[in-house]
């Protein structure tokens, strides 16, 4: 017999991805910009902070918000 998995679990370790990874993308595109010698590539790198840090501020609340628990009627 299989013990139930609690979905709290789940959510709880997609949302702790849903701030670990733009972060990495954020540090990702610092070293582009940082390691760049042209400007096409630096602003690749700044498109890719800003694109990582627009993820940071919005994904964990739309999962929090996508999870809430409804009102009890």
């Amino acid at each position: 017999m299989e013990p139930t998995r609690d979905p709290a679990m789940g959510r709880y370790y997609l949302m702790v991805l849903a701030r670990i990874v733009p972060v990495c993308g954020a540090l990702f595109g610092l070293v582009i910009m940082g390691r760049a010698h042209q400007l096409p590539q630096q602003i690749l790198g700044l498109a890719i902070v800003l694109a990582a840090l627009r993820v940071m501020a919005t994904l964990p609340r739309s999962l929090a918000r996508r999870w809430r628990t409804p009102p009890a009627p």
